[in-house]
């Protein structure tokens, strides 16, 4: 027995099915085009930061894409030891280290009480935190400038991170505020349940579970502290004490009305790439930091 299979007749697009085609790739040639614009927009000072920091200093105002010939000459300069810039770097770490892992260690236990706890007037405190970082750091500056002086600060660690304390903490206590609330309070009630106090869930549950937001704040603590220039240039005055941001703006040339942009181009990437690295590597648990939460 046979059996004949009916053919069945080949379909043919109807103008509106062309059309949502048609319309569906053109949203995804501009969605493309505007991801690509915003890149190139965000990358191509850095490209040309490391371009000009590898040209020769007679050709630092070419305009070439790529510098011809290759120099390294920029990097010697600025890694000579009479510069300094190393001990620049040294500070640096220090200073957005130190100010880092403070912030952290307050903004943790400041964040959890805000999170969990009730206490009077909690939301104006938490809206008087986030209210603190609007005020702009030229305004502080001259009063610290003034405080720090009578204390004896000019000149020393504690002179740069104190102020970066102010500005990193209420960012700090923000995130880590907005990440604990996200997480279930069922948590801390079945630990407690199981003979834990409330202290003992916080540091034996909430903790690990908060790691990737507390990573990600701590990056974005850290970057924040790594660029900070108007304070460390206020507050100090020796080379050997000077951040990186402020060591790199009093790169001098070879007369006082001679500006030194390749140098000031070869540090400027020496400074950035440490961040670059430190966000590529870790991108992974930054995501996951800002995105956990978001949806229940």
């Amino acid at each position: 027995m046979t059996t004949t299979t009916t053919p069945t007749p080949a379909t043919t697009p109807t103008p509106a099915t062309t059309t949502n085609t048609t319309n569906s790739t053109l949203r995804a040639w501009s969605l493309n085009a505007a991801l690509a614009a915003v890149v190139v927009f965000c990358l191509a000072p850095f490209f040309w930061m490391v371009v000009s920091s590898l040209r020769r200093t007679p050709d630092i105002f070419e305009k070439s894409p790529l510098p011809s010939p290759l120099s390294l000459e920029n990097y010697r300069a600025v890694l000579d030891p009479d510069q300094g810039f190393g001990r620049a770097l040294v500070n640096s770490l220090v200073v957005s280290g130190i100010t880092t892992a403070a912030a952290l260690a307050l903004a943790t236990v400041t964040a959890y009480a805000m999170a969990r706890l009730d206490f009077p007037f909690k939301r104006l405190l938490l809206t008087l935190i986030i209210a603190s970082t609007m005020f702009p750091v030229v305004s502080i500056v001259v009063p610290l400038l003034k405080m720090f002086t009578d204390w004896g600060w000019i000149n020393t660690y504690q002179s740069m991170i104190v102020p970066n304390m102010s500005f990193a903490l209420p960012l700090a206590v923000w995130l880590l505020t907005t990440f604990f609330r996200q997480m279930p309070a069922e948590l801390e009630h079945a630990a407690m349940v199981d003979g834990c106090t409330r202290g003992q869930a916080f540091r034996r549950i909430i903790l690990p579970l908060a790691a990737p937001g507390i990573f990600t704040t701590a990056i974005i603590t850290f970057i924040a502290a790594w660029n900070e220039f108007l304070i460390a240039l206020s507050m100090t005055n020796k080379p050997d004490i000077q951040t990186a941001p402020v060591a790199i703006s009093k790169f001098s040339g070879v007369t006082r009305f001679d500006t030194p942009f390749g140098a000031q181009m070869a540090a400027g990437v020496l400074v950035t790439v440490p961040l670059v690295i430190l966000v590529l590597v870790f991108q992974r648990r930054i995501v996951a930091g800002l995105t956990a939460g978001s949806a229940k």
